[in-house]
């Protein structure tokens, strides 16, 4: 099979057109085709025979990205491949979000150091159902989005359907699958890819749970090819290898079926993994992920993730995340480039991320949050809108009289999870990181007094750049 590594270089897009979608109620527009458009967004990593790609993508297609439920929600480490699967699905092709309920009792080696621990059932089919729900609540956002910026003329798009591959694992005995994808899959292959050889050189190794995992991802491309007609599978860069093990299982079982001149009609593209300056994935495993569950990351946190974007990114950012045309994003470029200090690169990133995923008023909120908290004068502040702007917000918490005039500050910050622990905090204290509304509190045992509460109501706790804790009386 040959496999060619693409980088993202095209820097312009042809004039934008769009037209509706007939009776398919979708949001269809054109722009590029969509081959060179996934390259010059900086969407692709590798596709397997890319040349053939191009050609195949030509006419209306299927593709599904799996999400496996080994955690509740989706992070912002999703969003790549995800951005991928609504670029395909609003020129018109057929796009499957498949959640893998079966596979996520299994857990998958790839970009593992060790054995990833077994969920219980009860977990994954809580996590699945989850997830199901906010990969419609992001297609239903980034779909009304789409429409506001590309001017679709249809703006009843239809939500792509979601599918488990429980379904067709819940019925089916070791036997059949063996005789499936076992028999067409060969072990020298699967101890090649980079993720078993990874862990096979490590002092744990691999079970044989894990080194069979890409058996399962491998049947699952075969299955949905075999159902739907699935063409091409979606993952990030650390997924080649089972994405290949699906294509290379479908050429398998072609070629005994209808022999070589039908094989090679299917595809695999992965994308980017999410990466800070350093190098580091946003993962959940990786303690770093910032969450698309409101409850797991506020409106404003989210925002403050893309604003604090480092200049060396921003621009790839704005080509993946948003649906900004590249002459847009060029343009924005210049002008970040003279003031770089005001980061407007940045805040059109939060500002464009934000609105497809939580909708336009969490992009005020979270800039009224914003301009409260980060600024450097409190003598102003409207208790109200910030009040209002940080409803639901895990960092707003509301304390009784009692408390706030009583507890020491330091205390009131461990018991809501804003401080590590006392010794952290009166560590925090003694090396000047610790500010109530701005001033640095000296004493590790302060108490707050009604004279320091803004508006009478609210007082605001900043641990280090980023943190901040608003108590604010019941």
């Amino acid at each position: 099979m040959r496999v060619h590594l693409l980088r993202t270089t095209s820097r312009r897009f042809s004039r934008v057109r769009n037209v509706t979608a007939g009776q398919t109620g979708r949001l269809h527009h054109t722009k590029s085709e969509l081959f060179d458009e996934l390259v010059s967004r900086e969407l692709v990593d590798q596709i397997t025979r890319p040349d053939a790609l191009r050609q195949h993508l030509r006419t209306p297609q299927t593709i599904y990205g799996g999400i496996d439920p080994t955690s509740n929600a989706l992070h912002v480490g999703h969003l790549i491949p995800m951005m991928v699967l609504l670029h395909f699905h609003l020129r018109g092709h057929h796009v499957i979000p498949l959640i893998g309920g079966a596979t996520a009792r299994i857990g998958d080696p790839s970009g593992r150091l060790s054995e990833r621990p077994l969920l219980s059932t009860a977990s994954v089919n809580d996590n699945a159902s989850t997830l199901m729900s906010a990969v419609t609540k992001f297609f239903k956002g980034s779909l009304t989005y789409a429409a506001t910026r590309l001017k679709c003329l249809d703006v009843k798009a239809d939500v792509p359907k979601i599918l488990d591959n429980f379904q067709w694992y819940k019925n089916m005995n070791l036997l059949d699958f063996l005789r499936v994808a076992g028999y067409h899959s060969r072990v020298n292959t699967m101890l090649s890819r980079e993720s078993v050889r990874a862990r096979l050189d490590s002092k744990e190794g691999i079970s044989f749970t894990e080194f069979a995992y890409q058996l399962l991802q491998a049947y699952d491309f075969q299955e949905l090819h075999r159902s739907l007609g699935c063409t091409i599978q979606v993952g990030g860069s650390d997924q080649w290898g089972n994405i290949l093990a699906g294509v290379d299982l479908i050429n398998r079982i072609t070629d005994s079926d209808q022999g070589l001149q039908a094989r090679d009609k299917v595809y695999g593209i992965t994308t980017p993994l999410l990466t800070n300056s350093s190098g580091l994935k946003f993962s959940k495993s990786t303690g770093t992920a910032v969450w698309l569950d409101r409850s797991l990351s506020s409106h404003q946190d989210f925002y403050q993730f893309f604003v604090r974007c480092p200049d060396e990114q921003v621009e790839q950012w704005l080509k993946m995340f948003t649906l900004l045309e590249l002459e847009q994003i060029a343009e924005l470029m210049e002008r970040h480039k003279v003031t770089p200090h005001l980061r407007v690169a940045q805040k059109v990133l939060a500002e464009e991320t934000t609105e497809m995923v939580h909708g336009p008023s969490a992009v005020r909120h979270a800039q009224t949050a914003a301009k409260v908290l980060f600024d450097s004068d409190y003598s102003s502040i409207n208790v109200s809108d910030l009040l209002s702007a940080l409803e639901s917000d895990p960092k707003l918490v509301y304390v009784d009289k009692g408390e706030m005039f009583s507890v020491p500050l330091i205390k009131m910050g461990v018991s809501t999870a804003f401080l590590g622990s006392v010794s952290a905090a009166k560590n925090l204290v003694k090396s000047n990181g610790l500010k109530l509304n701005n001033t640095v509190v000296k004493d590790p045992f302060y108490v707050l007094k009604p004279a320091d509460l803004l508006g009478e109501r609210v007082a605001i706790i900043k641990a280090g750049p980023h943190r901040h804790l608003v108590l604010a009386l019941v």
